[in-house]
């Protein structure tokens, strides 16, 4: 279902790229006189047409599908260099030096067939797997990224730990994961 939505997804975008940056360039030139319309302008205006309805029906249909279990991406794991940590406390442990502030962040985007896929379904209702997707990739790579600066710094562990996620445009979200980086005592 998802490989068919994807299909219809694609034909929607390429569809609409011909219709708009070849199709209208067409229709100008020849607007002076009635000239039927080419067999390449017809089969891009019914790609656009034909993936909104593959979209729509396949989004429709994984509604009334029952969720399959297991399907929940896996939680996040630490490679076990740096613990990490939404707490300021450590059971059994102190922390003995504080290194500062680390930080991880990224801007993510979904294509635009992704985005249709979405629109539909905030239409019809249900979750946007589609932003679950991608704020879900986004959080594990900021995470990464922060781990990553921390590791640098010689951490022992990352204390603190918060999310932050800002829209900046369109569908485009930006996720910023921070804590304060400490070494700790033995």
């Amino acid at each position: 279902m998802k490989t068919l939505r994807h299909v219809g997804s694609l034909a929607f975008v390429l569809g609409l790229f011909v219709t708009i940056f070849a199709g209208v360039p067409w229709h100008v030139l020849v607007a002076e006189e009635p000239v039927p319309v080419p067999p390449w302008l017809q089969i891009a205006i019914f790609s656009v047409l034909g993936g909104i309805l593959v979209v729509l029906v396949t989004v429709a249909l994984e509604q009334k599908m029952v969720k399959v279990p297991g399907e929940t991406p896996a939680p996040l794991e630490p490679d076990g260099s740096v613990l990490v940590l939404n707490s300021s406390e450590i059971p059994g442990r102190r922390p003995r030096e504080v290194l500062g502030v680390v930080q991880g962040h990224t801007v993510f985007a979904i294509w635009l067939g992704k985005d249709l896929s979405a629109l539909i379904r905030l239409v019809l209702g249900g979750e946007l797997t589609e932003y679950t997707e991608m704020m879900g990739r986004a959080r594990t790579m900021a995470t990464d990224r922060m781990i990553a600066q921390a590791a640098e710094l010689g951490a022992d562990a990352i204390i603190n730990v918060r999310y932050m996620t800002t829209s900046v445009v369109g569908s485009a979200a930006e996720l910023l994961a921070y804590g304060t980086a400490v070494k700790l005592s033995e």
